[in-house]
């Protein structure tokens, strides 16, 4: 037998990098991650090479089933590796890798609120072609045909999602029209970072089949509209058992230069996005508060009520690689709960 393996894997265009994909057809049966070959493909293409040196390798390490061919075809995410097997200059998974190693002992985990706009060519979906649409307010969570714009692309999506066995566990419409958000996790940092990639490619796969495309644009719409992000919720075991933990987390993430850190390595366009506006905080300026959505970091109520939970990075873009974000915010808090003794 044959079955169908689309290799999918992250290039190195800057400064957003952008999905590939290609398919690799395999006699057997599928035995598991670990009986799939390396391929190689084309840098020079995908500005990950020069011409004259241009082979790179496409390493599998996260593998699920294809619910668009169905069948016994399967997806396969790689990272990218220069052809001596070292991780490419691009491969930012290793580095999370490393990171998510050296604090395992605290459990971390993660949630990510990915934000999108579908766009109909040149323009929002849902905007008239001439002019704008009433001012948002009624969009978020709406339902009708006045106010919700590619219901069945996301529901098609969000099952598609579901058939591949990703961590996906929500879905809701955004505050601007043609803006939607799905949810993947709570679960632990390399898995909700290969999921998170997987169903962005999901994303784009699917809306390609309804004539429209999906657009992870910090700020799609200049002007009075919201933008789109990618809120990061994430804990720890000292965390998720007392307050405490929370609270030395939250401090961690505004000592020194780290808020700066952070933000430049949350997505590009987050100034445009981060502005004091539309439920976010200034991109210069850290803050955290409780229930606050126009503070950087979010503690939620109930996390104050119980005292313990989670905190939510509200400042990644939506356009931010989440092997960059878990890896900065496991890499912060899980040092300063170390150093403070609160493992």
């Amino acid at each position: 037998m044959t079955f169908k393996a689309e290799y999918i894997w992250i290039d190195g265009t800057e400064p957003t990098a952008k999905l590939r994909s290609k398919t690799k057809i395999i006699t057997g049966a599928f035995g598991g991650l670990g009986t799939l070959p390396v391929w190689g493909f084309d840098g020079s293409s995908t500005n990950q090479a020069e011409g004259h040196a241009s082979d790179r390798v496409l390493r599998p390490v996260f593998s699920c089933p294809d619910p668009i061919r169905g069948g016994d075809d399967i997806l396969v995410l790689c990272d990218v590796l220069d052809t001596d097997m070292t991780p490419h200059r691009s491969n930012t998974r290793a580095p999370l890798a490393e990171v998510a190693e050296r604090f395992a002992a605290q459990e971390p985990i993660f949630g990510i609120e990915q934000e999108y706009t579908f766009f109909e060519g040149s323009r929002p979906l849902g905007f008239p072609e001439n002019g704008f649409p009433a001012p948002q307010g009624g969009y978020y969570c709406g339902v009708g045909a006045d106010e919700i714009f590619g219901r069945d692309v996301v529901e098609a999506h969000l099952d598609n999602c579901l058939k591949a066995g990703l961590a996906i566990s929500g879905i809701n419409a955004e505050v601007m029209p043609g803006q939607w958000e799905f949810q993947v996790g709570p679960v632990s940092p390399l898995e909700v970072s290969d999921h998170l990639w997987v169903a962005r490619w999901l994303l784009y796969r699917t809306a390609e089949d309804f004539g429209v495309s999906a657009t992870l644009d910090p700020k799609p719409v200049k002007g009075d509209w919201n933008g789109a992000g990618a809120h990061t919720n994430f804990s720890t075991k000292a965390m998720r058992e007392g307050y405490d933990a929370i609270i030395t987390a939250c401090e961690s993430l505004g000592e020194g230069s780290k808020p700066l850190d952070h933000v430049k390595n949350y997505g590009a366009g987050i100034d445009e996005r981060l502005t004091g506006l539309h439920e976010t905080a200034p991109w210069d300026k850290y803050t955290y508060g409780v229930s606050d959505r126009g503070a950087s970091v979010r503690i939620p109520w109930q996390v104050e009520k119980d005292r313990k939970g989670y905190i939510e990075d509200r400042r990644p873009n939506a356009n931010v690689d989440p092997y960059v974000v878990t890896r900065l915010l496991v890499d912060t808090c899980c040092s300063a709960l170390e150093k403070a003794g609160q493992v």
